[in-house]
């Protein structure tokens, strides 16, 4: 005697018959820890799936969970010294342009104040030193703003990032005015006699 009925069809694996809202609380519930809900399958043939569609195992695109908005995320004390620091760190940079520009002027005052006796000479090297101290100092503080900026849009914390970023920028900036200074005879002489 022959059997004409149907065979039952294989159990599906992977959501190939799940419903999208079935794949969104699959997904939702896979995040979690612990087991995983069991969400019933769809019966095959059931509303608006085709009974042999196949659907990839991570589910339609909008089935992610959405990312939590930085506001969400992020810690507001974080953002409000973030922000001071930069602030902070943009009003130095616009009073030390002026400085850098006029090196040999501000070495020789520095002289002045010291008790150094002499001028300083070698304003052709305070010139380019102050120059290349300038460009330092303002492209460190852009590329500190630009990170700290996209950390925060990340919801990541980020008041460290305007201190580093002064803490490196400072040391450059520091070894580009030391320089016309350490060739200077006026300076050499007063360390010598210290």
């Amino acid at each position: 005697m022959s059997d004409d009925s149907p065979q039952p069809r294989p159990r599906p694996q992977f959501g190939e018959y799940a419903t999208p809202e079935e794949q969104r609380a699959r997904i939702r519930n896979s995040g979690r820890q612990g087991p995983p809900s069991q969400a019933p399958a769809a019966a095959p043939g059931g509303p608006g799936v085709a009974p042999h569609a196949s659907v990839p195992p991570w589910g339609p695109a909008s089935a992610h969970p959405p990312a939590p908005s930085p506001s969400q995320a992020a810690h507001p004390v974080d953002r409000v010294v973030t922000w001071a620091l930069l602030a902070y760190g943009a009003v130095n940079v616009v009073l030390s342009i002026a400085s850098f520009l006029d090196l040999a002027g501000v070495a020789d005052m520095t002289y002045r104040v010291m008790g150094i006796p002499g001028s300083f000479t070698d304003t052709a090297a305070a010139h380019g030193w102050g120059i290349a101290a300038a460009i330092v100092l303002v492209l460190g503080y852009a590329l500190t703003a630009w990170l700290a900026l996209r950390t925060m849009r990340r919801g990541r914390r980020s008041w460290w990032i305007p201190v580093v970023g002064a803490v490196a920028t400072t040391i450059v900036v520091s070894v580009c005015v030391s320089v016309p200074l350490m060739t200077d005879p006026a300076f050499l002489d007063f360390l010598g006699r210290g």
